[in-house]
């Protein structure tokens, strides 16, 4: 269901909500381009175009600085109950997307280190959850931009694929690392950078969640599936 924002008497206060709903969108789609990028750093093992990335994450911190002066001007203007729900999750979800930028700097960060190691067969797995976070991620700013919570609440449901993927992906790297020890170093390089992949999907669910609670207030969340086995992966 989607639900169309209101508008006010004053104008200007309607114009600023909008600049601080496209800031955020902007600042999403930066760090979506970001995992992209470092997804295609670690393909190419290409150290230059990870230093770039790394430098990039400054952009996305900066924005948020930007929102959080913007809500709080926002928050000095006396808005009723709907209103402070707006600028209390857009100041959330500006955090869970600082955070997905850090991972993703992260990813490139690994990817150098990766990079003195021989290529590895896992890559490609990586890879497989790497893009299922930049889907879920762009998915749910869509569902931020149109209220729309019940497909925030079908891309929250949908962290449980990333779980499972995440999980498979750890259990054949630590299977690889037993057979060839060898590949220790490059597979635990691999092991943080999945954990990180993970974490964005994690931070995109918050996202989610934060739909829900824009729209809905504080109703229950309903209850959802979590499939990340890796702390249950037997030594």
């Amino acid at each position: 269901m989607t639900t169309q924002p209101h508008d006010h008497i004053v104008k200007s206060y309607d114009d600023e909500q909008r600049r601080l709903l496209d800031e955020t969108l902007r600042m999403g789609e930066m760090a979506a381009a970001q995992l992209e990028a470092a997804l295609d750093v670690v393909a190419r093992r290409d150290d230059k175009a990870a230093a770039r990335i790394i430098a990039n994450d400054e952009a996305i911190d900066a924005l948020e600085q930007e929102i959080s002066q913007d809500v709080m001007k926002l928050a000095l203007r006396g808005p009723m109950a709907r209103d402070l729900r707006e600028i209390l999750a857009a100041i959330r979800i500006a955090s869970d997307i600082e955070r997905i930028g850090d991972y993703a700097a992260n990813v490139a960060k690994r990817s150098t280190a990766l990079n003195l190691a021989p290529p590895l067969p896992q890559v490609g797995g990586l890879q497989v959850i790497g893009r299922l976070a930049v889907e879920q991620l762009r998915d749910v700013l869509v569902a931020y931009r149109d209220n729309d919570v019940e497909a925030a609440q079908a891309i929250r449901a949908r962290d449980a694929e990333l779980d499972t993927a995440y999980t498979a992906l750890f259990r054949e790297l630590l299977t690889y690392m037993a057979e060839d020890p060898r590949s220790i170093t490059g597979c635990t390089h691999l092991l943080f950078m999945a954990k990180n992949i993970e974490r964005i999907g994690d931070h995109a669910t918050n996202i989610a969640e934060n739909v829900w609670f824009l729209v809905r207030g504080n109703d229950d969340l309903p209850p959802r599936e979590k499939r990340d086995g890796s702390n249950t992966v037997a030594p």
